[in-house]
């Protein structure tokens, strides 16, 4: 009976992981579009301000002296570190294959695209051999764990074997 509901349950986390790398090849390319919006954003402020004879940090200070334009720096110094982190993850994700994304969950952490990518995400039987080799260790992973949970959580209810049964 044990053995049974951890197979099942082994069946269903193999089910689960094998849909990651979909998720992650979706989530990537939702990155791929916000790095290219920010980037954008980014190259036009810039341009407005060497037209004006300022640095990027000059312009930023330049936003000062109204409520409006201190929001307006802030919104803008919020997307100059948003473009440098996706940046960064976008460059590590590109890199890895789709099971390589496995082990890279931290590189996942623009909320917006992530919640994004969740929201319009949809299941499907993987075809790719990464989504097998992912359900693979997805299985593997939710068998091994479960045994172990289940050993330990179950130890103290086996019956043991008298010792001169045992001889």
């Amino acid at each position: 009976m044990i053995r049974h509901l951890i197979f099942i349950a082994a069946l269903a986390g193999g089910a689960t992981t094998s849909q990651f790398p979909e998720f992650s090849q979706h989530y990537l390319q939702r990155l791929a579009g916000q790095y290219d919006a920010l980037q954008q954003v980014t190259q036009e402020f810039d341009a407005s301000a060497v037209a004006s004879g300022l640095t990027r940090e000059g312009a930023l200070q330049e936003l000062s002296g109204s409520e409006f334009r201190e929001a307006h720096r802030t919104d803008m110094e919020t997307a100059f570190a948003r473009l440098s982190r996706i940046e960064s993850d976008l460059t590590l994700l590109r890199a890895a294959g789709p099971l390589e994304r496995i082990v890279l969950p931290h590189r996942f952490r623009d909320t917006k695209t992530l919640q994004a990518t969740w929201d319009d995400f949809a299941p499907a039987i993987p075809l790719t051999l990464a989504g097998l080799y992912a359900g693979g260790i997805g299985f593997l992973a939710s068998w091994v764990l479960l045994s172990v949970v289940m050993g330990a959580f179950l130890r103290p209810f086996r019956r043991r074997t008298p010792e001169y049964e045992q001889a």
